[in-house]
């Protein structure tokens, strides 16, 4: 627990990029917070950030961290930034939160996973759709016992179009950087996945082709208790941003469909039931998620306790990751174990 919970609790965030500045805004609408530093080496862009939310400019996010200014950080720089600036978080008693993926390399996030898991401060990973008021809804109804034992989930997610190439180049591939949080959603759901059978396809991206990825990929995964997980994911979708889920037991579904700016429908003699468009992106469909996320961060620190996704959450994500590459390669189903 920290000492001064009477008074504002300091944040720096580190990386002015688009997820930089939602957690930025985030910070800036919840109250007894304060953001003390925007970190990013292009100052422009954090300049941007400051000017909306407050704060100061910086470069060094070593320094920020260890200046006594902070008590706690968020990190939305790059994915091989991660570790470094959780470990020097953790020395300086800062409480992290941080984005997804932990790494891109299984090997790195074990051979720290030890000294991470023993620190006195807060280790967050940021798999903000698990507080989603949506899902939240429908997890807090499975466990009680709402539709009996899951038999099966589906998750749809589909991102309006693909990314630049320069971000897919080092963004680790599909499978790490957009299907992880659906990893972790089956794990929300499905804890103990066994087994991974993954196809991945070049459907209509060349640069992602290019890049050796994929832009289009099914996954199946098996639970312990013989529980089946399907995820669907496309860079590109026509009609904005497609996020659904299904979860099915022997006693009945819970079901999430997508979200448009209203509920208004048309009706003529040339349609039905016809809406504006889904909404167009995760800053808009995710904004509550990325608040709450912050909130229950926030509630751990005081309670001395990780309320969110742990580092062995992201850990297990990446394996799921890993093995869905393996399985998309090869054509074979691959065994897991956390």
């Amino acid at each position: 627990k920290i000492s001064h919970m009477t008074s504002k609790l300091r944040f720096a965030i580190i990386g002015a990029g688009r997820i930089g500045y939602v957690h930025a805004g985030s910070v800036f609408d919840t109250p007894n917070t304060e953001i003390v530093y925007i970190v990013d080496p292009f100052k422009e862009a954090a300049e941007k950030v400051v000017a909306a939310f407050g704060g100061k400019v910086s470069s060094d996010p070593e320094a920020v961290i260890a200046s006594g200014e902070i008590d706690a950080v968020i990190i939305g720089s790059p994915t091989p930034t991660h570790i470094p600036l959780i470990k020097a978080a953790i020395k300086a008693g800062v409480h992290v939160l941080c984005e997804k993926p932990i790494d891109l390399d299984i090997k790195n996030v074990d051979s720290n996973r030890a000294a991470i898991n023993a620190a006195k401060t807060n280790v967050t990973i940021g798999f903000n759709r698990r507080q989603d008021p949506e899902f939240r809804a429908v997890k807090k109804r499975v466990v009680a016992g709402e539709i009996g034992n899951i038999e099966q989930v589906v998750i749809t997610s589909r991102d309006p179009g693909p990314a630049p190439q320069g971000y897919i180049a080092v963004s680790g591939g599909i499978f790490r950087d957009m299907t992880i949080h659906d990893f972790d959603m089956a794990r929300n759901f499905i804890p103990e996945i066994v087994e991974v059978i993954a196809f991945g396809a070049n459907a209509f991206c060349d640069y992602i082709k290019e890049e050796g990825d994929f832009d289009s990929v099914s996954v199946l995964l098996k639970g312990s208790k013989n529980e089946l997980v399907t995820i669907i994911n496309s860079r590109h979708s026509s009609y904005g941003y497609d996020q659904r889920i299904e979860v099915f037991g022997d006693k009945g579904m819970l079901q999430i469909t997508n979200f448009s700016p209203s509920t208004v429908k048309l009706f003529n003699k040339d349609t039905t039931a016809a809406g504006e468009p889904y909404l167009d992106f995760f800053l808009e469909r995710y904004a509550a998620s990325y608040r709450n996320e912050l909130k229950v961060f926030i509630q751990g620190i005081q309670e001395g306790d990780n309320l969110g996704s742990t580092y062995d959450d992201g850990r297990a994500a990446l394996i799921l990751a890993d093995a869905a590459l393996e399985s998309a390669r090869t054509g074979k189903a691959v065994k897991v174990n956390f």
